[in-house]
């Protein structure tokens, strides 16, 4: 009982980096434009997270530090590829060689050191009482709650179930045939792009004010990549994306548990099983039947830059 308590809290941990991560994504990705950002934009919230806390003992101000943070370099990535349409994986990756490099950079201060300050977890009446899940879900942080719960049920109803959510997965669908309906193209995936990458740079914060409560070099290990490749198996959807991020969680936790119990496994081996999943899960729906990857398509005008003129 206590090992499944464990595994499972420590899943709803580890899962909650790349699922808000993820979630980012796929605001990104939903109105056309593809970040390859990600990686750097962790990096970015994860070391602002440490350096606020460090200042101002914070979690909650540490936490929108880094959103903000995210917000002013996804609005950097968005002016240069939704207005000036430079190429979406070139300005990508740029901002992932910038963003863990200056990480690396501000974090030579702060490395080694534990956050001052994190977010400790909220016992709920009752529900924490639970056999094994309640203990392991009902007894979390904060942000745990908002990433597995309010975040990815709100932005469903919001991409699907409103007249906001048709106009905003039209601009990613057909922008040409949006724009000739009224809808602001470029604007809307400005501010979607930018609402991502806060999202993202608030993944870095939770990781380091949350889950790993301390900045090292290197300490995003490759997340954001995992992170964007679960937007497509999640098929660009935010429940999916969560529940995709949780699973990986849930992998990385038996890595942990298998280590700390002394498995009969390589530890290397058991340290690189989500990168591993990463890799299975990009490969199933090329495989699936065709159902399947018709539900993960991708939007029809993702990675193309929208010229008003040609319509």
């Amino acid at each position: 009982m206590d090992l499944l308590t464990g595994l499972f809290t420590t899943a709803f941990l580890a899962g909650g980096v790349l699922a808000l991560a993820a979630l980012g994504e796929v605001l990104a990705e939903r109105v056309g434009v593809v970040n390859l950002g990600v990686e750097g934009l962790m990096a970015m919230g994860a070391i602002t997270a440490i350096a606020t806390v460090a200042a101002v003992p914070s979690p909650t101000l540490g936490f929108l530090a880094a959103l903000a943070v995210g917000a002013l370099f996804g609005a950097v990535f968005a002016g240069a590829t939704v207005f000036l349409r430079a190429n979406q994986v070139l300005c990508g990756l740029a901002l992932t060689l910038m963003g863990t490099g200056l990480a690396s950079t501000f974090g030579k201060a702060y490395s080694g050191m534990p956050a001052r300050a994190t977010f400790e977890g909220i016992e709920i009446p009752l529900l924490s009482s639970l056999p094994i899940f309640g203990k392991a879900f009902f007894s979390q942080n904060i942000l745990v709650y908002l990433i597995y719960l309010i975040l990815p049920i709100g932005l469903s109803y919001l991409m699907f179930y409103t007249r906001h959510g048709m106009n905003m997965r039209a601009v990613g669908e057909n922008p040409a045939a949006a724009d000739a309906a009224g809808i602001p193209v470029n604007l809307m995936r400005f501010a979607y792009v930018t609402a991502g990458s806060a999202l993202a740079a608030g993944a870095g914060a939770y990781l380091t004010l949350a889950f790993v409560p301390g900045w090292s070099d290197g300490v995003i290990a490759g997340r954001g990549w995992i992170a964007v490749a679960l937007v497509i198996f999640a098929g660009y959807r935010p429940i999916p994306a969560v529940l995709s991020g949780l699973l990986f969680g849930f992998i990385t936790a038996l890595g942990f548990v298998g280590q700390a119990r002394g498995w009969p496994i390589a530890p290397a081996f058991l340290s690189m099983l989500p990168y591993l999943g990463t890799i299975a899960f990009i490969i199933v729906p090329v495989i699936a039947w065709q159902r399947m990857r018709r539900l993960m398509a991708a939007p029809a005008a993702l990675g193309e830059p929208y010229y008003r003129s040609v319509r």
